[in-house]
Formats: C-alpha cells, structure tokens, sequence
C-alpha cells in the first residue's frame, strides 16, 4: 500500500538550534521532504515566522498544511 504525501512541509530553522537540527535530521532519516527556510539566510522571512509563532522569534517552526508546530519534539 503507498500512501501519498500531497502536504508540503517548511521548517523555518536557525543554525545554532539543536532542535531545528534534530528536526532536519529525523525528516530526513525517515525520508520526508521538507523545504527549510533558514533565517538567518532569509531575513526576509523573519516577519512570517513571527507570524506563525504570535510575535516570538523561536525555531524550528514547522509547518504542514494548515498545522503548525512551534519547537519540536520528534517526528510523529
């Protein structure tokens, strides 16, 4: 049986984030494609960020879809 992923995955990162390197980490373990958004590359980004975390500028945000996780905790 195949499952299909039709949900884009963005993780919003920063380099000096343990846990947006876990996150990239285990998506890739488990073969998840994702696009990352590195802020520190994309300052231009930082707006949207905060958005999705109500003003904090925390990472990893990772969002799929409508569902938006703030931190992360392990792939589940």
């Amino acid at each position: 049986m195949t499952q299909e992923r039709t949900a884009t995955i963005t993780i919003y990162t920063h380099p000096e984030c343990s846990y947006s390197s876990a996150a990239k980490d285990d998506f890739v373990k488990q073969g998840v494609d994702f696009h990352e958004i590195d802020v520190t590359l994309h300052p231009e980004a930082v707006p949207d960020l905060e958005q999705l975390t109500g003003g904090e500028r925390i990472t990893p945000v990772i969002v799929e879809g409508d569902t938006v996780t703030v931190g992360y905790h392990g792939v589940g």
